[in-house]
């Protein structure tokens, strides 16, 4: 395998010379630059990462940690991570992360020295443990909120997403609705359940614990909590799912029993993945920007990585709105294919 100094040789110049051009530092003459250019590509030859970060303190690779790498809306986050990073000159190395906090501390110093900053989404995080870390490096929390001032976070608009769509719910007439909640202890299924309760209340509606079912995010758990809800003597006329996944699953039950949807049955989600405008009934959502909420996850990251970790920190907002389609029976507004990322973002 080639090395740097059998190009520094073949050039005839210093190791310290051929490693200032190809790691674009110190000063050097265009024409040696050229030269050296000229020989490392005649022998091919391919810098040692590993060399490189020793010498630059830099990785140019960014860690993510991620709850679960399974489904549409991680792929779609995934994606726009993967995106901003390339186009700023990084790579991503991505991994699965329990929620626990010795999980996420050991994943974490398990990145220091392979990464330059970490993207770590864990809903089920206490954010404050991160704080403890013996390590400076660039932390951005996504979809949490962190109690103190030293982390940079990026969250969705829950809350306000679950009330628009309850809210819609009832404009239709309904006032039997069911939620199928999101995973225990998890951040945004506590904030779309508040939006939930909020938007009955709002109505006059006292909201009923036997519509409120247990779920996972999973479709298996939309599937298996909207049987229970058809079991009820007294049913709902409405089911608020808490992701379209579980969504998706009540849809599947829905069908499998004979119900038709909306006419007897009025079902939502809330993310607007991809699939949800190709399921039948096209499936009415609360729309979350997926791939931009990655991408500003990234540039947040990358921010803290310029700045060295010193900088004040930012606490921001994905904005989110309604997509109604055909499964909960109103008027039909439906989006055309996404259109690339224009910044819409909310601080807090």
């Amino acid at each position: 395998m080639v090395t740097i100094k059998d190009v520094a040789r073949e050039a005839n110049v210093s190791v310290a010379t051929v490693s200032r051009v190809l790691n674009g530092s110190g000063p050097v003459s265009d024409e040696t630059r050229r030269l050296i250019r000229e020989v490392a590509g005649r022998m091919r030859y391919v810098p040692h990462s590993g060399a490189r970060s020793l010498i630059t303190s830099k990785t140019q690779t960014l860690g993510v940690l991620l709850p679960d790498l399974y489904g549409e809306f991680f792929s779609e986050v995934i994606r726009g991570m993967d995106d901003t990073a390339q186009r700023n000159g990084f790579h991503l190395l991505i991994s699965r992360a329990y929620a626990d906090r010795r999980g996420i501390e050991t994943a974490i110093r398990a990145m220091r020295g392979r990464a330059d900053g970490v993207v770590v989404m864990s809903p089920d995080l206490d954010a404050e443990s991160l704080l403890n870390l013996p390590s400076t490096i660039p932390v951005v929390l996504l979809c949490s909120v962190p109690r103190g001032n030293e982390i940079d976070s990026l969250t969705i608009q829950n809350c306000r997403g679950a009330k628009e769509m309850v809210a819609h719910l009832v404009s239709l007439g309904h006032k039997r609705i069911a939620i199928i909640k999101g995973s225990a202890r998890n951040y945004d299924a506590a904030e779309r359940l508040r939006g939930y309760r909020v938007a009955l209340r709002d109505a006059g509606i006292t909201p009923d614990p036997v519509l409120e079912r247990e779920g996972n995010f999973t479709e298996a758990a939309g599937y298996a909590a909207a049987l229970e809800l058809l079991a009820l003597k007294k049913r709902p006329t409405a089911i608020f799912a808490a992701n379209d996944s579980m969504a998706i699953g009540v849809l599947s039950a829905l069908r499998e029993s004979g119900m038709s949807v909306p006419e007897e049955m009025a079902v939502a989600g809330f993310d607007d993945i991809p699939l949800a405008r190709y399921m039948d009934p096209p499936l009415s959502s609360v729309h979350v920007p997926i791939c931009e909420l990655g991408a500003r996850a990234v540039e947040l990251l990358l921010h803290g990585i310029t700045h060295k970790n010193d900088h004040a920190r930012r606490r921001e907002r994905v904005s989110t709105e309604l997509v109604i389609r055909r499964s909960t029976g109103g008027e039909s507004a439906e989006r055309p294919p996404p259109q690339p990322f224009n910044g819409d973002l909310a601080s807090v």
